[in-house]
């Protein structure tokens, strides 16, 4: 099933597929952006930001979890 759930999610997505780590999708979004392929859609630079902002608020979050945890 993982499989199929990539090949959904890589059909599906933008440039990039639905990467949630930065390397993975700031990488090809600049890529996407400065080569000239022809035929080729925006590089949605409006979702480019959640990639960067998710992992450091769940980072956030989850230490302060942590510290009140313990």
């Amino acid at each position: 099933m993982p499989n199929a759930t990539r090949r959904i999610g890589l059909s599906l997505g933008a440039a990039t597929g639905y990467a949630i780590n930065p390397v993975r999708d700031l990488g090809p979004r600049i890529a996407h952006f400065l080569l000239p392929v022809p035929g080729k859609r925006d590089s949605d630079w409006s979702y480019a930001w959640v990639p960067v902002a998710g992992p450091i608020v769940g980072g956030v979050i989850a230490g302060l979890l942590s510290h009140l945890a313990f």
